[in-house]
């Protein structure tokens, strides 16, 4: 699996949001978007990842940063998260993974003696030109807002 690098030129994407509107990366020209894979709403990493950027959209809205979810989740199945965990960014369903795939986030997995393909948990910032800024690959789910606001801190 080879993920986009940083300096890379991000795909254009069209997603269904968790209210089933259609999303474009060139919606949010002029602003940074964090695109963050997750691999399933509702689960405990997840969850904490989904609740730590929640808790911090004070200061990424400081540092003008969009936050997108994007997980291979039905859209039915996103309204539940949010409402549960008072989710007040934007969660997008890419159930057939191509958008993943183009991120180069979509590959071999191994748990528990099984291996699979499935999303790989990592975070790409993307500048306002839609560049590739930085690629978030190394972070624990409890610490990704943390890591991600210390990035834009440094660089602010």
């Amino acid at each position: 699996m080879q993920y986009l690098a940083a300096g890379s030129q991000a795909p254009q994407f069209s997603l269904l949001d968790q209210d089933g509107n259609t999303v474009t990366l060139d919606q949010f020209s002029g602003k940074k978007v964090l695109v963050y894979f997750y691999p399933k709403a509702m689960t405990p990493g997840c969850t904490v990842q989904a609740c730590g950027l929640r808790d911090s959209k004070s200061a990424l809205d400081e540092h003008n940063v969009v936050v997108l979810g994007v997980s291979t989740d039905p859209v039915k199945r996103l309204p539940k998260f949010i409402e549960k965990h008072e989710l007040n960014f934007t969660l997008l369903s890419d159930e057939d993974h191509a958008v993943a795939e183009q991120f180069g986030v979509w590959g071999e997995k191994k748990f528990m003696g099984k291996v699979y393909d499935g999303l790989h948990r990592i975070s790409f910032l993307i500048s306002e030109k839609g560049v590739v800024e930085k690629v978030f690959d190394k972070f624990k789910t409890k610490d990704h807002h943390d890591v991600v606001l210390a990035y834009l801190d440094s660089e602010a």
